[in-house]
Order: structure tokens, then sequence, then C-alpha cells
């Protein structure tokens, strides 16, 4: 395996902060404190700096050890750094830094690794002001065209047998959490899953539903599969979300059903390698869940998609579009992304794909079609 360089340290620039997040519900709570991190930003601006050593312990054991520099008043951390998969999460002494710097929803925390060291600073002036609760739950009447959590429906969210929603936890913190009491926020924290009254704005009919944390994203759960049902839901079909006064609207427009059409330059999905896609220890791509769902199972049969659901891996023939090459691959459903696996690691050192480079996906006639255009 042809290993990513390692630089002994980095030119340290005066207000150089390659890692910037407005911090989330999830990201203060002390009682499961953790700070959740792009896997992208990460492996591009931490992992590729650690040393060797480091790097491997992180790829064979799922986590590595450091030391973190609050950058406002000098203080040291001893964190871990541990793979989630499709994300990173900063665990340790993270507790410790979110009541000692008093942390909130809405704050900006800036990362960056500077020789061996993780530094981070919170400015005081990038405080994001929320007003209180009351006068957000006094919003103003519903406009039709107001909706700010749109998506659009996989074929795991249109799937009876495990009837849930998955929706972004960025979006649900800002445009739902943000609306309720600190009483509610904090059962939610607690409990991990509220009920909550769910309305169909097409028909007026009410529904009662879950709100469940699951992390990176939250899940609409328990009566989900009736509203799959009543209305008929199915792929590509786009669900519109808002909440007001307590309760969480939802409209499926007619017009709103999404296809789509493959073609020889249309590469729907494309993403830049880390660091653990050319792994050649332990070789496979992930892929987003949404992009695999929206632009490759949506071309599956119903039973293809039913065998994926019920064992979680089903075999695929993928083509090297660039040279014309077929692999055998299996398409492994990981929960919130998927796993190219098989005979990836062959395709890694055939290719040399390196951290960086650029692939592209689509489904095409029966086949998994992929290119890595020339740098």
């Amino acid at each position: 395996m042809k290993r990513s360089p390692y630089y002994n340290a980095v030119p340290e620039v005066p207000d150089q902060w390659p890692i910037k997040k407005a911090l989330t519900l999830s990201d203060i709570d002390i009682t499961h404190p953790f700070l959740t991190l792009s896997r992208q930003q990460v492996e591009t601006n931490i992992v590729l700096y650690m040393t060797p050593q480091d790097q491997e312990i992180l790829r064979a054991e799922g986590q590595v050890g450091f030391n973190a520099q609050d950058d406002d008043n000098g203080d040291m951390y001893a964190m871990r750094l541990k793979w989630r998969g499709s994300y990173y999460n900063l665990i340790g002494k993270w507790g410790k830094v979110i009541r000692g710097k008093g942390l909130d929803v809405g704050q900006e925390i800036r990362l960056r690794w500077f020789n061996g060291c993780l530094h981070f600073s919170v400015p005081q002036q990038q405080i994001v002001a929320v007003p209180p609760p009351v006068c957000l739950i006094t919003a103003p009447p519903l406009v039709q065209d107001h909706w700010p959590i749109r998506k659009i429906l996989t074929s795991s969210d249109v799937d009876t047998t495990h009837p849930f929603l998955p929706l972004p936890r960025k979006l649900v913190e800002e445009h739902i959490l943000a609306q309720w009491t600190p009483q509610e926020r904090e059962i939610l924290r607690k409990e991990e899953q509220v009920p909550i009254n769910v309305r169909d704005y097409d028909t007026g009919e009410i529904y009662g539903l879950k709100l469940r944390w699951r992390g990176n994203y939250y899940n609409l759960v328990a009566k989900w599969a009736n509203v799959i049902r009543h209305k008929g839901l199915g792929v590509g079909q786009e669900i519109r979300l808002r909440w007001v006064n307590n309760c969480l609207y939802f409209s499926i427009p007619e017009e709103r059903y999404v296809t789509a059409t493959p073609g020889p330059d249309n590469w729907p999905i494309k993403k830049a390698l880390t660091l653990s896609d050319v792994d050649t220890n332990h070789p496979f791509l992930t892929l987003p869940g949404k992009a695999v769902e929206d632009h490759i199972l949506f071309y599956w049969t119903h039973q293809s998609r039913e065998q994926l659901r019920n064992e979680h891996q089903v075999g695929i023939n993928a083509r090297d579009y660039d040279m014309g090459d077929v692999y055998v691959m299996k398409l492994k459903w990981r929960g919130s992304y998927y796993n190219l696996i098989g005979k990836w690691g062959k395709i890694i050192r055939e290719k040399r794909l390196q951290v960086g480079r650029e692939i592209r996906v689509r489904w095409d006639d029966g086949y998994l079609v992929f290119s890595v255009p020339e740098l």
C-alpha cells in the first residue's frame, strides 16, 4: 500500500482553521459527551498529518489518543479520536471542555492539527444568539412554501417491515429542537426519544409518532408505517417538514416525483477518496446512504432491494469505465451508509488509488460503473 505523505509540521498561520463547526445539541450533551466531526475534514486536515504509527493505530483499533490544546486559554486535555465509519467522534475529556468553556448550541468551534497536537478555539464573537423558546413557539402561520426540511424518499424510508424516516441531525436541531423548551430537549437527551404529534398538511390527518435520537441523525418511528401505507409513499417522492406550534407538519407534493436517467457523462455519485477508502489491509469503499439509495438502489428490482434489506449485503458486478475491467463485488448495507467490498483491494492496487483522488459512480444496465479521472 502506498502510504499517505507524513509531514512533521504544518506552517502555523494565524486564523487558519481548516475545520469549523457550529455546535449542535448532541455536541454539548454532557451525559454522552462527544464532538462529531465529518470524516473528510478529519482525514484531510488531521489524520493526514499524524505519524504513520498513529495512523496505523487508528486503522487497527478504531481510535487513537493524543493531546488537545485550548488555544483560548492554553489548557491541555487528553483526548481520543474515534472512527465511526462515516464520521469521527472526539471523546475523552470532551465533557470537561463543555463544562469548562460553558459551550452552548450555535457556538462555533474551530480546529486544526499542529506539531502533533489538536488545537481548538471557540471565539466568543461567534456565539449565535438563540431567541427564547416561547418566542419561537409563537411562530407565524404556516406558509405553504416554507419547508426548511426537504428529503427525497429512499427505499429504506418506505420499507414498512422496518419503518423509520431518518432525518439529518443538523436540520432537525436547527428547525425542530430549537423551538422546543429546554425541558423537552432534556427529556430527549436522557431518554433518546420523545413522542410528538405529526400532522399531514395535505389531508389534516394526525399521527402519534416518536422522534428518536441516533447520534448523527434522528429517526421518525412508531406510526411511520401507517404514513407510508396511507399516503402510498414510494421511492423518489419528496417529503417536506416543518415544526409549528408544537406539531411536526409534513407534505408530499404530487408534482415532486424525482426520476433520473443515467447517461455516459452522468455521474450522480462523486467522492474524494479518504484514508480508509484506500487502505488495502481492510479494503472497502464507503458511499453515502442517500446517494446509493437515490442513484443505485432506485434502479434495482424489488426482489434485489428486499434481499439487501434481509441479508444486509448483495453481490453485484462492477465495471471500470476507464479500462473496461469487470469485478465481482458486494454492496453491504451499514445503516446510514454503504460499503463496496469484495475486489475493492484489487482495484486500489491496480489503479494505484490515493487519498484525494476523485471516484465517480453510477448504476448503468445492471452494472455499478465507476471511473477515476486522471489528475
